[in-house]
């Protein structure tokens, strides 16, 4: 059934027990689906059983590392694209089925296991493409595949995986700092006894970030959607966050007030195609820790009505002028597909707070509520699609 379907279904709030328990019977009948065991990770990870999604997932990668996408649109004519990509919950893959989605491209999964060989055949493909989005867990299978990349028998490999390495949160504060008309707050990761003795008045800010001064934002390595995020106004409130957020390791950069008009706040969530800027969505907030979700954005039609002319204006307006920001963020991330969440700062400059590849992007909104996403989904959807077949005429030329 695959990621995109399972994701919809659930994104719409349908019942996922029913598919749950038909995929559980097909594999009590057979050992061997891996197919089911792998639809039936998938859904445990969308209702939030982190274990027993990975469990099942285990399963059925010990069984089968290669998986083809269910598509009613894919065809031998279209472009076959190979996947590389990691073990791990929804949010360790580019989300690529839904950029695919009612396309002619057949996509096929090779899933790169720690342990594990590759298999010794796989689908014929025109070009292989890396999913494996930047973290912690997915350095090992990044490594990996950097190891065979330039060795693969079909070239092109999109989205070099030493590349991709380089996009964990204190990286792309590297790749781009100094960027004229960037602003990327500096960011480095720090121990949880070194946090501890900043707030304990052993150590000064500085010792940790250079030019750093508080307020700061904390949050856990490998941690998204806001989770463990928090903005810590001094050194008093340090302890208080380390009780909270037990972990390994935290990434601690300065706090940018990035308010507009009006006193609200703005974050975009963009993809570069190619190195072609393209809006997702744009959420609106009074609170400086935005996501989509948490916006209200679905209960706010003035809200819809300036996501909807941001829209509208992006290419004229937005993207214009943060032109050279992104020709050169793209020249130095050097990726074919990856996105980015940024704002605009009160002065003018593009504020980026992370750039990876594998942030979703999808076009489930309902279209009673937001007319205005489905066709800029499609757009989005048709310049990666258009950007695979380029590649494929380019080879054949």
């Amino acid at each position: 059934m695959g990621m995109a379907r399972l994701t919809t279904m659930a994104f719409h709030g349908e019942n996922m027990v029913p598919p749950a328990i038909e995929l559980l019977k097909r594999s009590e009948a057979d050992p061997t689906d891996s197919a089911a065991l792998l639809d039936l990770s998938a859904i445990h990870f969308l209702l939030g059983h982190e274990e027993a999604g990975l469990a099942y997932q285990e399963r059925a990668l010990a069984q089968n590392q290669v998986y083809r996408d269910h598509s009613e649109t894919a065809s031998e004519d279209g472009v076959r694209l190979l996947a590389f990509a990691a073990p791990g919950n929804l949010m360790s893959n580019v989300p690529i089925q839904f950029l695919i989605e009612n396309s002619d491209i057949r996509l096929d999964v090779l899933y790169v296991v720690p342990g594990l060989d590759l298999p010794e055949r796989v689908p014929a493909h025109d070009m292989a493409m890396v999913i494996a989005g930047e973290s912690e867990p997915n350095r090992e299978v990044l490594e990996r595949i950097a190891a065979f990349a330039d060795l693969w028998p079909c070239p092109p490999v999109l989205n070099d995986p030493r590349k991709v390495l380089q996009l964990s949160r204190d990286g792309v504060s590297s790749l781009l700092s100094g960027v004229p008309g960037i602003r990327i707050p500096a960011t480095t990761r720090v121990d949880p006894e070194s946090l501890a003795r900043l707030g304990r008045g052993e150590i000064a800010l500085t010792d940790l970030l250079p030019d750093g001064s508080f307020p700061v934002i904390a949050r856990p390595l490998d941690s998204h959607a806001g989770k463990g995020l928090a903005k810590l106004d001094d050194p008093s409130t340090i302890a208080l966050y380390l009780a909270a957020q037990p972990a390994e390791g935290y990434y601690l950069s300065s706090f940018v007030d990035y308010r507009g008009a009006g006193g609200m706040f703005r974050k975009y969530r963009i993809a570069l195609i190619d190195g072609k800027p393209f809006v997702c969505h744009m959420a609106v907030s009074a609170h400086w820790m935005i996501h989509y979700l948490n916006a209200d954005m679905r209960e706010s039609a003035e809200k819809r009505a300036e996501e909807a002319q941001a829209f509208a204006t992006f290419d004229e307006d937005f993207a214009a002028r943060h032109k050279d920001a992104f020709a050169t963020m793209a020249e130095r991330i050097g990726l074919d597909y990856f996105a980015m969440d940024c704002a605009e700062t009160p002065d003018g400059d593009l504020l980026v707070f992370e750039a990876d590849t594998a942030m979703i992007v999808h076009a489930m909104d309902p279209p009673d509520i937001f007319p205005y996403k489905a066709p800029q989904m499609r757009r989005i959807f048709k310049a990666f699609q258009d950007m695979l077949r380029r590649i494929k005429q380019d080879k054949q030329d």
